[in-house]
């Protein structure tokens, strides 16, 4: 599978494939792990993903929370 590059081929992968509720607890959760720059599940990320990435998920976690 490919890395999602909108936030709704990311959205369509949360919801229809990890079957994960987008809803602004989720949202907010993930937000607090990945702009913890110390955090091992944010290192991770940032090494199988890049920080490209990250920025995109933590804007669109973002888009979640606050809509």
């Amino acid at each position: 599978m490919a890395i999602p590059q909108t936030f709704e081929q990311w959205k369509a992968c949360i919801v229809n494939d990890c079957k994960i509720q987008l809803t602004k607890d989720f949202a907010c959760q993930r937000l607090e792990v990945y702009n913890n720059t110390n955090s091992a599940e944010t290192k991770k990320f940032v090494l199988v993903y890049g920080n490209e990435h990250l920025s995109r998920i933590v804007h669109w976690l973002k888009q979640i929370a606050y809509e």
